[in-house]
């Protein structure tokens, strides 16, 4: 199991790497959403706002407002974030849960 601290850095990860391919992203994609990503192994949570292409003011705590809520284990999300776990066999095998409008899904996943 991964600690809390894992988890923080793999989410300042992917919003480092979010940034860096937000200039290609920001045309094709018009997504302006608050965030939850919520570790039920550790029973934690941190929040933040995916907005033109960027993952920006990821925080501890959660969002019960979060117009996306994904929820995973500590484990599951370190791999995400590397590359190791597919978004799409993830939330199929239920390892990743991901509650969305459907069209913010669609925008989503082209951002990952």
């Amino acid at each position: 199991m991964a600690s809390v601290d894992e988890c923080r850095q793999a989410l300042q990860e992917l919003a480092a790497r979010l940034d860096r391919n937000a200039e290609t992203v920001r045309e094709r994609i018009d997504l302006d959403r608050t965030l939850a990503c919520r570790i039920t192994d550790l029973d934690t949570a941190f929040h933040g706002r995916i907005t033109a292409g960027r993952l920006v003011e990821l925080t501890d705590g959660d969002d019960p407002k979060a117009k996306i809520a994904l929820s995973t284990s500590s484990d599951d999300l370190l791999a995400l974030v590397r590359g190791d776990l597919d978004v799409t066999a993830a939330v199929t095998s239920r390892r990743v849960s991901i509650k969305a409008n459907p069209f913010d899904l669609l925008k989503l996943r082209k951002l990952l």
